[in-house]
């Protein structure tokens, strides 16, 4: 006689925790994902099958439906942009999105260890995650790992794949590390890359581009504008009325 087992309804978003209250130990644990995001709003403006999250809970386990996973950063691909509720989401819950784990996870280390290179790579292969990022600019010697690399999941492991820029295909993207310049903040970030090895702006250097464009345009408008004026000039030196054409 063949048994199953039957699970209880799964819990939407709304009945699950939306945090765990555990607080980040710098601000570059919000910082670093959140530029990502707000490059790939800029590169990716136009499409809408794609989700980033930030410090978000992930629900992924049938059998706990609420124990979830809380990277930095992930990114999923294929699943709507903006979800079609108020707030948008509250989570990411698997059993919600057609069961579409995140292609790639992002973690930034911290003074207080948090398992990123055992107990989170675990979780993360079983959620089904393909790459896994960690950034550890600060502590990679204490944890005798390279300040950042790129895993790709390979069967059921994650094999290390790069300690420099890495090129995902499925994004047609670039991921490393770079200085620039972010809320004001010169430092190393992480970036997207195109696939000429060139990385993206930040929402800071956008700004300060569109305003040279901007100045560049009005010395231009400036110089054409005497150049009228000289002309004009000459003309009436000549004996010409500029205004008879």
């Amino acid at each position: 006689m063949e048994y199953s087992i039957v699970l209880p309804p799964l819990p939407t978003a709304a009945e699950l925790p939306d945090s765990d209250d555990t607080p980040v130990d710098n601000e570059l644990q919000n910082l670093i994902p959140n530029l990502l995001l707000a490059i790939l709003s800029a590169v990716w403006g136009d499409r809408q099958d794609w989700f980033f999250g930030v410090d978000m809970g992930i629900y992924y386990l049938p059998t706990a439906p609420r124990k979830p996973v809380i990277p930095d950063g992930f990114l999923s691909l294929g699943v709507e942009r903006r979800r079609r509720v108020p707030n948008g989401r509250l989570s990411y819950v698997l059993w919600e999105e057609n069961w579409t784990p995140p292609i790639l996870v992002v973690e930034i280390v911290s003074q207080t260890y948090g398992g990123e290179y055992d107990i989170k790579m675990e979780k993360y292969l079983d959620l089904g995650v393909l790459y896994y990022v960690i950034y550890n600019p600060d502590y990679w010697q204490r944890d005798n790992h390279a300040f950042f690399e790129v895993y790709q999941r390979v069967d059921d492991e994650f094999i290390l794949q790069s300690q420099e820029r890495f090129w995902i295909p499925q994004l047609q993207l670039g991921i490393g590390v770079d200085l620039g310049i972010y809320k004001g903040w010169e430092r190393d970030w992480l970036f997207w890359f195109d696939q000429a090895g060139d990385r993206f702006p930040t929402p800071d250097e956008r700004i300060e581009q569109a305003q040279q464009q901007a100045q560049q345009a009005q010395q231009q408008a400036q110089q054409a504008q005497q150049a009228l004026q000289d002309l004009r000039n000459r003309l009436k030196q000549r004996g010409i009325d500029p205004d008879s054409f």
